[in-house]
């Protein structure tokens, strides 16, 4: 059920030509490091006509807002997700959750020039967040998202490390976070961890092999991360409040 869902939204949005890149744990899935996810979520351009072509598949799927904020372009610029839900009954249905800003993500069109593209049977061509946009977008303050982006590096460090260009190595280094794996990267390739040391500190002691010592640094590196995370979402959900208040008082 949830699979026909999933490539139904994937082929709408893909005929109405909508920019839309894949994220969240459906990416997750494609990249190879996750097994199943619920929800499809979409980074989009927040252009006028690029949001028309998105109401025009949105309108085909049935996708109707089931939160605040509404469906407006002031609330995508602010950095809101908007979310919808949409199936074929009301006991088939899926979220689907669009953003067009994150926290230390680069703007849509960056992103769109670096994206992944991947071939999907019963969809076609679908555009994915690179994976180092995806792992920066996964740093958030919620529980789940941090074993995942462990998994998403590791994966491409077991999967690509026989084949270390320097971009592979610099994105090994920066965000591995199995302290094992990391300090064999680092010793793996030296060079390219020395000239990152001011980025990431912890590389001198994966340089030395103190996996226990890399392991303490992860965790706070993680928590202060989780910390930015919740800074940054405070005002959003300050406000997401207020629209909810002039709502509910609006219908009394």
């Amino acid at each position: 059920m949830s699979l026909h869902l999933i490539h139904k939204a994937l082929s709408t949005i893909r005929r109405h030509e909508v920019q839309a890149l894949l994220m969240g744990g459906q990416a997750c899935v494609l990249y190879g490091a996750a097994e199943f996810s619920r929800d499809t979520d979409l980074a989009i351009f927040a252009s006028p006509d690029n949001l028309t072509r998105l109401q025009r598949a949105l309108d085909d799927l049935g996708a109707t807002v089931i939160a605040v904020p509404p469906f407006e372009l002031q609330y995508l610029n602010r950095g809101h997700a908007i979310h919808f839900v949409f199936g074929d009954s009301p006991t088939r249905r899926m979220r689907l959750d669009i953003m067009s800003r994150m926290r230390n993500v680069e703007p849509f069109p960056v992103l769109w020039e670096r994206r992944t593209e991947m071939q999907l049977d019963g969809v076609g061509r679908v555009d994915l967040l690179s994976l180092p946009d995806l792992v920066t977008a996964k740093k958030t303050q919620r529980d789940k998202d941090w074993p995942m982006v462990r998994r998403l590096v590791d994966v491409n460090y077991l999967t690509y490390g026989d084949q270390a260009t320097d971009v592979r190595q610099r994105f090994w280094l920066l965000e591995l976070r199995t302290a094992e794996l990391l300090c064999e990267a680092a010793r793996g390739f030296p060079h390219t961890a020395d000239g990152l040391l001011i980025a990431r500190p912890l590389l001198s002691d994966a340089l030395e092999g103190r996996v226990a010592r890399v392991e303490e640094q992860l965790h706070e590196e993680e928590a202060r991360e989780r910390e930015a995370d919740r800074m940054y979402w405070a005002p959003l959900r300050a406000e997401l409040e207020q629209l909810r208040y002039r709502l509910r008082d609006r219908k009394e």
